[in-house]
């Protein structure tokens, strides 16, 4: 009989420690996910010292000194009660990390109540994929950019021969006009001495001059021919300054923004080779064409990357080889720009008055990224726009908010190809948390700092070496934080509910 009460009393022990070591464990784990915050309920503005122990649960120790963890106690100014009450020495504080880092007052803050809505990183349509293709028939001879390295705008991509027999006949005509006004002016010049001194008549003279006027004119039309089949001005002034057909075409990497560059180069044989420059196999690319205007395109190469570099683009898909002909219109390459993405919510349609007052209001929407074993909080991202229409057949309406990208890391092979990887990539799935309503000064805590028992909740107050549990009272609880109101114990309260 005496040992069935002797195991009764043991196990009646081990649930009482139990319980408090699960309680204790509520405080520990919220300790993790406060991010810095404090899960326990103190006075506002004031941290608890060791020797603080007003406004704690009675703890009942007996009278007299006695001994905790190897050291003394007198006693103390309030009793403790064992089963509101745990007590940590301060080598077991340190070993499960309760250091003043952690550990500070509780402040009155703005708490904001929002919505989750899920979401998905999606392409900004129309910026976030470039495509780029050939503006007239060639033949590849040279492929510069290679799938997935990143490049920036202005960048050499593809060498072509230009095959375009209607673009070699816009040339040859045009050259031809050029020829036949310089002939027609340097007669015009003869003929206006000698029309002077009466030897020959001046009909002459003027028609020349007509003849002249209907060339400009000629000439005019097959500039604005040539300027449909992709040249630039730049590039006709150096073909009627040189004389001379081109006939190979440099495809550079486009810009989003800027279009002061010119995407399509010409050029032609027998001029300047690039300096060192190598092929993806490491061979000197014997390259004999000079590109138009003068300012020659960026060629990388082993150990010269410029570190300069402010918008990169990925080449994401490469649609030609060396040795193939294309024709105008064909693709040749897909670039990505990932330098800032989009988020899309899918809200429900009765939460769509909600999402077009923050907007209003001009609130910053947070998100919430999954990564499997650790989450991260996105903060501060800027509303895009709400869609006009609501998906007749799942009932949601689709908005957009801002998503800056940053490169996580970059490096770059033997032959200077540069790669980088991004922080974000479409296709994430993430929790959009849209403010709704924001409360001025309260108290909030981590959602796993306030622990639940029944219908009663409870935190852990620092009180020297012990942590008292506290009742408090929830004003909202969402997935993340707690709004904590009034506390029991014999705590006042004013008005609002803090302590005091």
């Amino acid at each position: 009989m005496n040992n069935t009460k002797r195991g009764f009393m043991i196990a009646a022990s081990i649930s009482l420690l139990g319980m408090g070591l699960a309680y204790l464990g509520g405080f520990v784990h919220a300790r993790y996910l406060a991010g810095g915050r404090p899960p326990w309920f103190a006075v506002p503005g004031n941290a608890p010292t060791s020797t603080d122990h007003s406004q704690a649960a009675v703890h009942d120790h007996g009278s007299g000194t006695h001994s905790h963890g190897g050291h003394m106690h007198a006693d103390h100014q309030h009793a403790h009660d064992d089963e509101n009450s745990l007590e940590l020495s301060s080598a077991a504080a340190k070993n499960l990390g309760l250091s003043d880092e952690f550990l500070k007052p509780i402040e009155l803050t703005t708490f904001t109540r929002a919505i989750s809505i899920p979401a998905i990183i999606v392409d900004r349509p129309g910026r976030t994929k470039l495509p780029v293709s050939a503006a007239m028939t060639g033949l590849v001879t040279h492929v510069h950019a290679v799938p997935g390295e990143a490049i920036e705008s202005g960048d050499l991509m593809i060498e072509m021969r230009l095959t375009h027999e209607d673009l070699v006949t816009l040339q040859k005509d045009y050259l031809q006009a050029l020829g036949e006004r310089d002939v027609e002016n340097k007669e015009i010049q003869r003929l206006a001495g000698v029309s002077a001194t009466g030897a020959v008549a001046t009909k002459t003279r003027l028609e020349r001059e007509y003849s002249r006027d209907k060339l400009d004119s000629q000439i005019r039309a097959q500039r604005e021919a040539l300027r449909l089949h992709g040249l630039s001005d730049s590039q006709l002034e150096v073909i009627e300054k040189e004389r001379r057909l081109l006939t190979e075409v440099r495809i550079m990497a486009p810009s989003p923004d800027d279009h002061g560059h010119e995407d399509i180069q010409l050029s032609r044989g027998n001029q300047l080779r690039h300096a060192s420059a190598l092929a993806p196999n490491g061979t000197q690319i014997d390259s004999t064409t000079l590109p138009l205007p003068a300012e020659r395109p960026r060629i990388r190469t082993a150990g010269n990357i410029e570190a300069s570099r402010k918008h990169l683009l990925v080449v994401q898909d490469l649609k030609v080889q060396k040795g193939q002909i294309v024709n105008a219109g064909d693709l040749l390459c897909v670039l990505a720009d990932y330098d800032e993405l989009l988020i899309e919510g899918q809200a429900f349609e009765a939460e769509a008055s909600q999402i077009a007052s923050a907007k209003q209001l001009g609130w910053k929407v947070n998100a919430i990224l999954d990564l499997g074993k650790r989450s991260t909080e996105l903060r501060e991202l800027e509303f895009g726009w709400i869609e006009n229409e609501i998906d007749p057949a799942s009932r949601t309406l689709k908005f957009y908010v801002q998503l800056p990208n940053q490169i996580r890391s970059e490096s770059s092979n033997a032959t200077g190809q540069r790669f980088v990887d991004w922080n974000y990539r479409t296709g994430q799935r993430l929790q959009l948390q849209v403010p709704v309503e924001k409360w001025d000064e309260q108290i909030v805590l981590p959602v796993d700092a306030v622990v639940r028992e029944g219908i009663e909740s409870y935190v852990f107050q620092q009180n020297g070496e012990h942590y008292d549990r506290v009742s408090v009272h929830e004003k909202f609880r969402d997935q993340r934080n707690v709004v904590i109101g009034s506390c029991a114990q014999g705590s006042t309260s004013d008005a609002n509910g803090f302590e005091e």
